[in-house]
């Protein structure tokens, strides 16, 4: 039977939205009209008040019957003088395209963009005309999102950065300084100007938006604007770039955590601030309001970061169950039953954040999610004493991806599959009946091969052990390959338990076989685990993922490292090494003949000239070395 819908002051799920005024409510294309100013009495208007009146005659006339006469109806010096007198009824201020497109945006930027003082006078420079700034606001408010605002922001990026002529004249100055061995103070203080010169003029622009009331909001979905562009190449270049790190840097400071407010959701929040908590779930979608009741309801919690500039409004929301252990099935938290009304305090010992989103796009790279866990945890130690167990049931986008990447790698480069044993293989090619490289990337696509039991037995070893390398082994600079892995090894967890279908959902069939992994939180050596990581890039992971990981390591770690790195090395010595290698991992490690073929190649290839050798040989041959007991 289906349960009831929950009564709120609120019975659908509508679209929220609130923009407050920045500057005034007036509308541009009023500000910009001309007025007519009366004289005293009777008598007659001031000239400047005559000529405006004429103008918007003239232009009323032309507005009704220029289309009738065709384009050549104005002289081009009557058009002229309109376009000097400024914008009239049934023209905006942005202007049309093929107009006043071009030449108004670079007006209104050069009139928004303050010009950066000299240094002698930099303390004394008056502010720029608050006007100004929000001109700039509904200017870019006023444009459709998509070519126009993108073509605004390259503007604004290309036109408006720093001043490379001062900033190279500075850095020589800087360099004869040294080189002079001047005294101390003038060191720095050329140093001093040309940091100073090394400042974008739209920093000054992005600080006094910062300003206004409302600006803050504003400055956050310009950079949603810019990531999204950037993400998407309707924007993108090394400026554009640039201007999107100087602008999260500016946020980064201004989204401080003594700026922010926790607040916790429930039931009865307001429905505009449990609507952006719905919209904003990106882990584990919200299905309906009996969904969201059951989220912020008994043994759940829901917390939000706002800012003091924005109240209300969410910044990162985290989800989190309590429960009695370690979950390893999200099913088990946001399945279908009915919550309980009362919540028993003596059943709590483990709390699980399952589910952390981000709520404004413009503070993608902006730290606040480990600051949110920290935060909670302090804030269910103090409801909840019991609480000893931290850890959150994440999922792992990109394990099937990287996967198929893998398996058409080595399908390319030996013609056949060496991440599975023998016996591996042969199980699953007598379910399948079919044993191509093709039918297993084909199942690996789609969810359906859940529904074969003797199948999900067959892939759980498997995939198990190639998950375990992919989360541990798996590096971009060093650092975990996967977002979510290392996004909490930087807050200092440690890499506990890899569940086996965790994640039923045909959404995580299709991202991770259906796999999650635990993070566990020990409290006590958190900072450790996070100066480790980011120090040494040293992953702290249980002895269960060590395990699998080892076992994985004779086959998708080495392999995968030297197939996808290996381009430069001349085809003789790949195959060789391949040929070599392969008989290697069909023995036991103990093979001493194995293993010295594998050092003999290793050498040889490691000792060939840069241009034709790979640095992955080198890595190859000790890590071979390294296996050996």
């Amino acid at each position: 039977m289906a349960a009831a819908a929950p009564l709120h002051p609120c019975h659908t799920l509508r679209p929220f939205s609130f923009s407050p005024p920045i500057g005034g409510a007036r509308d541009v294309s009023q500000s910009a009209r001309p007025t007519l100013l009366r004289g005293r009495g009777r008598g007659l208007a001031p000239a400047a008040a005559v000529r405006g009146a004429a103008m918007r005659g003239l232009r009323r006339g032309l507005s009704r019957f220029g289309p009738r006469l065709g384009p050549w109806a104005v002289p081009r010096s009557l058009r002229r003088v309109l376009r000097a007198a400024g914008p009239w009824r049934g023209q905006s201020s942005a202007g049309s395209v093929s107009e006043r497109g071009g030449a108004s945006m670079e007006e209104l930027l050069s009139r928004s963009v303050p010009l950066l003082p000299p240094y002698e006078t930099k303390e004394k420079a008056p502010p720029p005309a608050e006007r100004r700034s929000a001109e700039f606001v509904r200017y870019y408010r006023g444009l459709e999102a998509g070519p126009r605002r993108a073509e605004l922001l390259g503007c604004l990026a290309r036109d408006f950065g720093a001043d490379h002529g001062r900033v190279a004249e500075f850095s020589a100055k800087v360099l004869q300084a040294r080189e002079q061995e001047r005294e101390q103070g003038a060191l720095l203080q050329a140093e001093d100007r040309l940091r100073y010169y090394l400042t974008p003029r739209y920093r000054a622009l992005f600080q006094h938006l910062g300003r206004l009331e409302g600006g803050l909001r504003f400055l956050v979905e310009l950079r949603g604007d810019l990531v999204e562009g950037l993400a998407a190449k309707a924007v993108d270049g090394p400026h554009v770039k640039e201007m999107s790190g100087v602008l999260k840097n500016m946020l980064s400071e201004w989204f401080s955590t003594g700026f922010l407010n926790l607040e916790r959701v429930t039931w009865q929040s307001p429905c505009e601030v449990l609507q952006k908590i719905s919209d904003s779930e990106a882990v584990h979608p919200v299905r309906n309001w009996v969904d969201l009741k059951r989220r912020v309801g008994p043994y759940r919690r829901c917390y939000f970061f706002s800012h003091c500039a924005i109240p209300g409004e969410p910044l990162i929301i985290l989800h989190v169950a309590l429960t009695s252990d370690i979950s390893s099935s999200i099913q088990s938290i946001v399945k279908d039953v009915e919550s309980l009304e009362t919540e028993d305090a003596d059943k709590i010992t483990t709390a699980i954040f399952y589910s952390i989103s981000l709520a404004q796009q413009g503070l993608q790279g902006v730290e606040l999610g480990n600051h949110l866990i920290k935060r909670v945890v302090k804030e269910l130690q103090k409801d909840l004493p019991q609480i000893k167990a931290f850890s959150s049931l994440s999922p792992i986008p990109g394990f099937t991806k990287w996967l198929l990447g893998l398996v058409s790698s080595q399908t390319k480069e030996l013609g056949r599959n060496e991440l599975f044993t023998e016996s591996e293989r042969q199980e699953i090619c007598e379910i399948t009946e079919d044993s191509t490289t093709e039918t297993l990337k084909k199942l690996l696509t789609n969810s359906e091969w859940v529904k074969s039991e003797t199948l999900v037995k067959a892939l759980r070893s498997p995939l198990m052990r190639l998950c375990a390398w992919y989360l541990y082994g798996e590096k971009h600079r060093g650092y975990a390959l996967n977002p979510v892995a290392n996004f909490h090894l930087q807050n200092g967890a440690e890499l506990w338990r890899i569940n086996w279908m965790g994640d039923t959902n045909p959404r995580g069939i299709t991202a991770s076989c259906g796999m999650m992994v635990n993070y566990r939180y020990f409290l006590e050596d958190t900072a450790s685990n996070s100066a480790a990581y980011l120090g040494t890039k040293h992953i702290k992971a249980s002895e269960q993922v060590l395990s699998l990981r080892c076992r994985a390591g004779r086959t998708a770690g080495i392999l995968a490292s030297f197939l996808w790195l290996s381009t430069p090395v001349k085809a003789w010595y790949q195959h060789q090494m391949l040929a070599v290698y392969a008989d290697f991992l069909r023995q036991p490690p103990h093979g001493h003949e194995q293993q010295s073929q594998c050092r003999a190649v290793g050498r040889s290839v490691a000792g060939r000239p840069a241009a034709s050798c790979c640095r992955v040989c080198v890595q190859l041959f000790v890590l071979v070395q390294l296996r050996v007991p």
